[in-house]
């Protein structure tokens, strides 16, 4: 969950907290350091796809300073490690996912009717199984869930060319995300993606989060056993917590105990680790 400020031009400097949400509500306890997990891993993957002949990205800088403002000391270390300056952008209202394992709410419409998004797939699949990676695109919603969305109503309300591109562009990042992640252990079950326009070429901008555990469906390699749920790299330790309290989900949360949180900020910074390579600055 980020805050965004306007830094009054062409800029926006987005700072990624350390609340937590669950079941559609925000916990009244964080995770310490998540937010700076989502942002070094944004920012990986950002540099990582940010070469020639990769989609062009919002990112201007990961230095607070960069947002050129005249910070306290103390509010300044707060930001460290959590912030971006972006470039502002004409967002484009769909959440385009990939998805190359049937999981979530994909498992749920497949086992009811044997489609994901109004796309057949081929029968007797189970829950986990690999697929053949399939964009699924979902109409943002003020409140509550977004609402997954045939292709063609993308289309009706961007225009087919750019549909078509934002298609590509995010089966091209999937695949390649989910190699790298492969050969580091980790499976990429499914994530989403953003995309904008920037507001002066009209070119298509990635946007928002990258490829984070908050964004994305993570699952170890060497524990994968498709036939049910996996174990993942996210904020389950939480739900299963929530689950166990027999909370009602619709009066306000409890807070969380501390070893939910300190297991829950383990697995964060253990998947910030194993994707990319280096110790987290702030262990």
């Amino acid at each position: 969950m980020r805050d965004v400020y306007d830094l009054g031009d062409d800029r926006l400097l987005i700072v990624a907290t350390d609340r937590i949400s669950a079941f559609d509500w925000v916990l009244p306890t964080g995770i310490p350091d998540k937010g700076r997990v989502l942002n070094g891993l944004s920012a990986f993957w950002f540099g990582l796809f940010g070469g020639a002949g990769r989609p062009l990205n919002h990112l201007i800088s990961t230095d607070v300073d960069a947002a050129g403002l005249d910070l306290p000391a103390d509010l300044r270390e707060s930001l460290v490690g959590r912030s971006m300056v972006v470039r502002k952008a004409e967002v484009i209202p769909f959440e385009c996912v990939v998805r190359g394992y049937l999981s979530g709410s994909a498992w749920h419409e497949y086992r009811a009717g044997g489609t994901v998004c109004g796309a057949l797939l081929p029968k007797g699949l189970r829950e986990s199984d690999e697929i053949e990676p399939i964009f699924t695109p979902a109409a943002k919603a003020e409140t509550g869930h977004d609402e997954n969305v045939p292709f063609d109503v993308l289309v009706r309300a961007i225009g087919r060319e750019q549909a078509e591109g934002v298609r590509r562009t995010s089966l091209e990042l999937y695949r390649e995300a989910a190699t790298l992640a492969r050969s580091r252990g980790l499976i990429l079950a499914d994530t989403k993606f953003e995309f904008a326009r920037d507001r002066s070429t009209g070119a298509l901008l990635w946007v928002d989060e990258a490829l984070t555990p908050d964004s994305s469906r993570y699952w170890p390699l060497d524990r994968y056993a498709p036939g049910g749920p996996q174990p993942s790299f996210d904020k389950q330790f939480v739900r299963d917590w929530l689950d166990a309290t027999g909370w009602d989900k619709v009066s306000p949360p409890p807070a969380l105990p501390d070893d939910a949180v300190a297991r829950t900020r383990a697995k964060y910074i253990e998947a910030y680790e194993t994707l990319t390579g280096q110790p987290f600055p702030w262990r």
